[in-house]
C-alpha cells in the first residue's frame, strides 16, 4: 500500500470517543490559563513588580497554555482526567498562597471582600473570554491536524466516518461558533444607525480570502497528492470554502431577519435541514451517494459532504450571533456578569437535555452531515467553553483585588472598585499607555493573525507530513516534532505581535 492511502486508511473509519471525554480535555483550557494568571500575580506579589520580559513571558506561555495540550492529546491521553485534578489543585495552591500574602485588604473579613468584588466594575468594552474561546479554538485546532497523522494520537479523538462524537469534529463546529461571536453583526455599535446591507459588505470583503485560500489548498493537495479524507468534506471541498459560504449566507439573512431573533433562524434551519434528511434520501445520498455505491462521479456526488452540511453549520453560525450579541450587552459589574452565567448555564443544562432526547430519538450526533444533534453538541459545549472561561476571569479579578499593582494579559481590568473615590493599584493610570504592555502573549499575538496562524499551521502540518513517516514514528521522536512545530507557529506569531505586524489587506 503506498504512503498516501496509508495514511488515509489511518484517519478513516473512527468512531469518536464520549462527550465526558471531550468536556474533560477542554476544562484543562481555563483551568492551564487560570494557573498562568495566578504564576503572573504571585510574581508580581514576591518582587513588586510585574514580569516585564518578552523571553519569559513567550517561555511561560508556551510552557503553561500549549505544552499540557501536546502532552494531554498524545502520552497523557490514557490518564487525561488526572490532568484537570493536578492542575485544578495546582491553581488551589497558587491562589491559597496569594490570599494568605495579599497586599490589599489584608485586614478585611472575607465577606467584605466578596461583597466589594461583587461591586467591582470592569472594562466595559472588552471581553477578553471572546478572544479566549477564539484563539484557543484555533490553537487546539493546529495542534490536532498534526498530532492526528501520528501513532501517539488516540485514534478516537479524530474526526469521525459517520457518526459519533471526537475532538476534532468539535474543533469544526467552535470555530465556525467563534467567527460569529464577532462577525459585523454582532460588532454593530448600539445607538448606531446603520444599512443592514453594510454588514454584508464588510462580509462580502473578509470572505474572498478565504475562496482564494480554498482554491489555493485544493490546487496544492492535488498538485501532491497530499493524502485526503473524501468523506469529511468531498473530492474538491474544504473548510475554507464552508467557512467562506456560512459567513456570506448568514449576512445575507440577517438582512432579511433581525438580528436579535437569529437564534429562531438557527433553530428553523437545524430542524428543518433534520427533517428532510429523514423524510427524503437525502441521509442516503450524503452518506452514500446517487447510486448507494459511494459514488464520486459528478460535482454533487464529489462533494455531497460539503455541500449539504453548510445547513448545519449555519445554523450554528446563527446561534453564535445570539450568544455574541448577548455577551456584547452593555455590562460593567462583576455581579452582572454572574447572571450572564447563570443565564448560560440554565440553556447549556437544556441543550443537553435536548441533545440526549435527539440522539436517542432523532439521530446520533454526525458531523458528516452536521445533523441536528450536532447543531445542538456545539452550540452547548461551545457555551460551556466559554462560560469556564468566564468563570476563569473573574476569579483572577478577584485575585488582582488582593494584590497592589497585579498584571495578567487577555484578562479585565476593573475600572472602579467599589467605596474608593481614586484608582486601586491593581488598574493602569493610562489603560492606553499599558495596553501595549498588558498585550505582551501569545494569545493577543495570535488573536491579531488568527488567519496567518491557522494558515501557517495547515501549510507546516503539510510540510512535516511530506519530509516524515509519520505512522511509524516513536513517542520520542513525535514529540519532539510536535513541541517544535507549535513553538514555531507560536513564536512567529509573538515576532509579529511584537513588531505589529497585521497579515490582513482587507
Amino acid at each position: 500500500m503506498s504512503q498516501k492511502l496509508l495514511k488515509e486508511a489511518f484517519i478513516s473509519n473512527l468512531n469518536g470517543t464520549s462527550l465526558l471525554e471531550i468536556s474533560i480535555g477542554l476544562i484543562l483550557v481555563p483551568l492551564c490559563i487560570a494557573c498562568r494568571g495566578l504564576l503572573l500575580i504571585l510574581y508580581n506579589l514576591r518582587n513588586g513588580r510585574p514580569l516585564r520580559s518578552r523571553k519569559y513571558h513567550l517561555l511561560l506561555d508556551f510552557t503553561v497554555l500549549v505544552v499540557p495540550f501536546v502532552l494531554g492529546c498524545t502520552i497523557l491521553s490514557p490518564v487525561l482526567p488526572l490532568l484537570p485534578i493536578t492542575i485544578g489543585a495546582f491553581c488551589a495552591g497558587l491562589f491559597y498562597k496569594i490570599y494568605n500574602r495579599r497586599n490589599h485588604y489584608i485586614r478585611t473579613p472575607p465577606k467584605q471582600i466578596l461583597h466589594d468584588f461583587l461591586k467591582t466594575s470592569l472594562e466595559p468594552d472588552y471581553i477578553p473570554s471572546i478572544t479566549v474561546f477564539r484563539v484557543f479554538v484555533n490553537m487546539l485546532t493546529a495542534i490536532n491536524i498534526l498530532a492526528v497523522d501520528f501513532p501517539q494520537y488516540p485514534r478516537r479523538y479524530a474526526k469521525t466516518e459517520t457518526y459519533g462524537t471526537g475532538a476534532m469534529d468539535f474543533g469544526v463546529g467552535a470555530f465556525i461558533f467563534g467567527n460569529a461571536l464577532v462577525c459585523p453583526e454582532v460588532r454593530q455599535k448600539t445607538g448606531v444607525v446603520q444599512s443592514k446591507f453594510s454588514c454584508l459588505a464588510r462580509q462580502l470583503s473578509s470572505v474572498w480570502p478565504l475562496v482564494f485560500l480554498g482554491l489555493g489548498r485544493l490546487i496544492s493537495v492535488k498538485a501532491v497528492e497530499y493524502h485526503e479524507h473524501f468523506s469529511e468534506y468531498g473530492v474538491h471541498w474544504n473548510f475554507f470554502f464552508t467557512l467562506a459560504i456560512v459567513r456570506m449566507t448568514a449576512s445575507l439573512l440577517l438582512t432579511v431577519f433581525p438580528t436579535n431573533k437569529s437564534w429562531i433562524v438557527a433553530m428553523i434551519l437545524a430542524v428543518f435541514y433534520q427533517l428532510i434528511l429523514d423524510t427524503t434520501h437525502l441521509k442516503m445520498f450524503v452518506l452514500y451517494g446517487s447510486d448507494g455505491k459511494d459514488t464520486r462521479v459528478g460535482f454533487l456526488n464529489a462533494n455531497r459532504e460539503g455541500v449539504f452540511s453548510l445547513y448545519g453549520y449555519l445554523a450554528i453560525y446563527m446561534a453564535s450571533v445570539q450568544v455574541g450579541l448577548h455577551l456584547l450587552k452593555k455590562r460593567t459589574l462583576v455581579k452582572d456578569w454572574i447572571e450572564v452565567i447563570c443565564f448560560f448555564l440554565l440553556i447549556v443544562f437544556i441543550l443537553f437535555i435536548f441533545l440526549h432526547l435527539s440522539q436517542v430519538y432523532v439521530d446520533p450526533v454526525s458531523r458528516r452531515m452536521a445533523n441536528l444533534s450536532f447543531c445542538i453538541w456545539i452550540v452547548a459545549q461551545c457555551l460551556t467553553f466559554l462560560i469556564c472561561f468566564l468563570v476563569t476571569d473573574l476569579i483572577l479579578v478577584f485575585t488582582k483585588l488582593l494584590v497592589n499593582g497585579s498584571r495578567v494579559p487577555c484578562c479585565w481590568n476593573f475600572t472602579q472598585p467599589p467605596n474608593t473615590n481614586t484608582k486601586h493599584d491593581s488598574e493602569p493610570t493610562s489603560i492606553k499607555r499599558e495596553r501595549k504592555w498588558l498585550s505582551i502573549c501569545i494569545i493577543n499575538a495570535i488573536d491579531k493573525n488568527q488567519l496567518a496562524f491557522f494558515l501557517l499551521a495547515n501549510v507546516m502540518t503539510g510540510m512535516v507530513n511530506m519530509m516524515i513517516d509519520t505512522i511509524h514514528s516513536n513517542t520520542s521522536f513525535t514529540l519532539f516534532v510536535l513541541h517544535l512545530y507549535m513553538f514555531t507557529n507560536c513564536l512567529i506569531m509573538y515576532i509579529l505581535h511584537a513588531k505589529n505586524i497585521i497579515l490582513k489587506y482587507w
